[in-house]
């Protein structure tokens, strides 16, 4: 194997959706500048989700189309937008409009939505476009993968945030009474160790890596990185298992006719090849709920559940949560256990995490242990651990799932995104319209202890 393959696969892996997550973990200092504050978040899940245009007309070209689109143009195309969306996200993200009597992060809302359209569609055609390759290439390619949402996080506890302080500002009178001077507290905030706009930077040389790493793939000979006894083995191997859950309702000696089948070729993991009717829709279940919370609910709140406690609170939840993903994905890879049992388990103690996530949320401005060093740790380690527990599950029903059938990784997905969507567009009219969840000044805010 080629470590020159290896190294390309893997910038190129680094390139799906590393705009997205370093927007993401960029929050903390970008809440403090734009006009919408705290409902920021709320924002960007809706547009989030809007970007899924992309991979629908993908999907449908190949539908409509089959074999007429070239995965390669669309690779070009998608990687060429993600350059110049972060270029242009560096230079105007500060930039807003007047609509509607509000100012608005309009610049800032469309640039987003380039970024989401390129990080979406990358997920049906970056993959498919490495499944030409031999399959120990894929490993490595989801490994740059998890860095996508991994090296934001490390750049932004480098970056650190600006601290803040609270100083008195005095106020001039009015001309009743010239001679009478108000003062009132206000909220600075320190600068960080580096600029948004340098953050930004560095996901513009990151797009430009996974393009320049797509293109020196792009021209590898097939020769080299192609083995066809193991595309021809691999191809066999899932015949063989699709065949067998097609047929669900055959005999039990259909079903040891393919336990025979794959018996001879070793398995690091025990496989259940056959789940019931009520297992399939636990599993499923399971896939809604995990993205409807990770993607649409709680991020839609992470403003009110963190910033109470201070922006170094809020800069530790969204960067450590952001590393806690791949890192639950590394040791899903490494330690997968397909226990429903166990998934279950786990299932319950991250919504239990969300929960108190988002009972902090509600309780904004005035959460429990608001000026306690013990509050700022737990809604911290909440966070971390929400974020780890779900993602672990998401990214084993994902293998359950794929071991079944192709169609049930097809009914994966749209649970997936059934999830976010709900999600996004539940909290969206909460946040955004009723404003159920109300923000507040560190410094000017009068809560009762706890």
């Amino acid at each position: 194997m080629s470590l020159y393959i290896h190294l390309l696969a893997c910038a190129f892996g680094m390139g799906s959706w590393v705009a997205v997550n370093g927007m993401w973990v960029e929050l903390p200092l970008i809440v403090n500048v734009l006009p919408e504050k705290w409902d920021l978040p709320s924002y960007l899940t809706v547009i989030i989700q809007l970007a899924n245009i992309g991979p629908i007309l993908v999907t449908l070209m190949h539908k409509l189309y089959p074999g007429r689109l070239r995965e390669n143009l669309v690779i070009y195309t998608v990687l060429t937008i993600g350059v110049l969306a972060c270029i242009l996200l560096t230079v105007f993200w500060k930039q807003t409009t007047v609509f509607l009597g509000q100012s608005r992060s309009t610049a800032f809302f469309i640039i987003t939505f380039f970024l989401s359209l390129v990080d979406c569609t990358s997920s049906v055609t970056f993959l498919p476009f490495m499944m030409q390759l031999p399959k120990e290439y894929l490993t490595t390619y989801f490994i740059g993968e998890g860095l996508s949402g991994f090296l934001p996080g490390l750049v932004a506890l480098a970056q650190g945030v600006g601290m803040t302080k609270c100083v008195n500002v005095s106020q001039a009178g009015n001309l009743s009474n010239p001679t009478y001077e108000n003062f009132t507290m206000e909220t600075q905030y320190l600068p960080s160790n580096f600029s948004t706009e340098t953050f930004f930077s560095f996901l513009v040389v990151i797009m430009i890596i996974s393009l320049c790493a797509f293109a020196l793939l792009n021209h590898v000979p097939l020769n080299f990185t192609l083995s066809t006894e193991d595309l021809v083995s691999g191809t066999g191997t899932v015949v063989n298992i699709s065949e067998g859950l097609e047929n669900q309702a055959s005999s039990n000696s259909g079903n040891n006719s393919q336990k025979d089948a794959t018996e001879d070729q070793p398995m690091p993991l025990t496989v259940k090849l056959y789940y019931s009717r009520y297992e399939l829709a636990f599993i499923y279940c399971m896939v809604v709920w995990a993205n409807c919370a990770t993607n649409g609910l709680l991020p839609s709140v992470q403003t009110f559940s963190c910033m109470p406690y201070g922006n170094m609170v809020y800069h530790l939840s969204a960067a450590l949560s952001s590393l806690a993903n791949p890192l639950a994905c590394f040791i899903a890879m490494f330690a997968p256990k397909r226990s429903l049992v166990f998934l279950g388990i786990l299932c319950l103690l991250g919504t239990g995490c969300g929960g108190y996530n988002m009972t902090m949320a509600g309780m904004s401005p005035c959460p429990l242990l608001k000026d306690s060093p013990m509050g700022k740790t737990l809604i911290v380690l909440s966070w971390i651990l929400f974020t780890g527990f779900l993602s672990y599950v998401k990214v084993m029903v994902g293998i359950i799932l794929r071991d079944q059938s192709h169609i049930a990784l097809v009914w994966c997905g749209a649970a997936v995104q059934a999830g976010s969507l709900g999600g996004s567009f539940i909290m969206f009219p909460l946040v955004s319209i009723y404003h159920l969840f109300k923000s507040g000044d560190i410094c000017n805010n009068k809560c009762t202890s706890f």
